[in-house]
This record gives structure tokens, sequence and C-alpha cells, in this order.
């Protein structure tokens, strides 16, 4: 960061209540570098925690992200664009001098095409009816 640079002081609550990242960062810093930042930190140890109990298949869920493009930073119930800086996305401290911002971190990997939606398109192709008049 340069000298003069305007910071905020920011922490990142993940599923579980932990924070984590907690430090101060410049206003010219974009939503995409912060999730690079985070997605390097995250705790591995977290990734034991159990999300939940799971009746349908017996088992535990845990979340890490496997990627950038899996996590999403939100502030005052919005989700920060990757491209725009803190700044452009209008981080706000509040009423607190000196206060520190709390922005929630979602795992949500990107979900892959189910193989009946593939099935029902290969159907359609495979049931297209065509006549050809001589």
């Amino acid at each position: 960061m340069g000298e003069g640079e305007e910071t905020i002081e920011l922490r990142f609550r993940i599923y579980d209540g932990t924070d984590i990242g907690q430090g101060s960062y410049a206003l010219s810093l974009t939503a995409a570098t912060l999730k690079q930042k985070l997605v390097a930190e995250w705790p591995r140890d977290i990734a034991s925690v159990s999300l939940g109990y799971d009746t349908r298949h017996n088992e535990n869920k845990t979340v890490t992200p496997k990627s950038v493009n899996d996590v999403k930073l939100i502030h005052a119930g919005k989700i920060l664009e990757d491209n725009k800086t803190l700044a452009d996305s209008k981080i706000t401290i509040g009423d607190l001098p000196g206060g520190v911002v709390t922005m929630h971190v979602v795992v949500q990997p990107p979900v892959a095409k189910k193989k009946t939606e593939k099935n029902e398109e290969q159907m359609q192709k495979m049931n297209a009816c065509t006549c050809n008049i001589l």
C-alpha cells in the first residue's frame, strides 16, 4: 500500500462464525484480489469442521473453496463484483470511528450441469423427426 493511500479495516467471517484475514486493506483493492488472498489463507483445519448432518448420505459436509470462483464476498447484503474496487463498492464503516467492517464469505462452487439435463437434450435430438419429400 502506498503512502497516503486510504485504507479500511476489514475482517471476513466464514460459514462457521470464524473470522479470517483481519487487517487494513487499501480502498483501491478489487474484490477479486481480496478473494485470492482469502483462498490462499483459508484455514485448512476448518475443512474438518462439520456443517451439519446429512441424513440422506449418512455423512458430514465440509466447505473449502477450491478456487477464487467458489468464493463470494458479501457486504451489506450485496455480493461484491470481482472487477470493482472497495471504493467502487462503497464499503462503509458506519458510525464507528476506527471500526472494523465485517464481510461475509460464502463458498459456493459452480453447479455442474446435471446428467438428467444432458440426457434430456440428447433424447430430444434422437427423437427429432424429419421428413424428406422427393
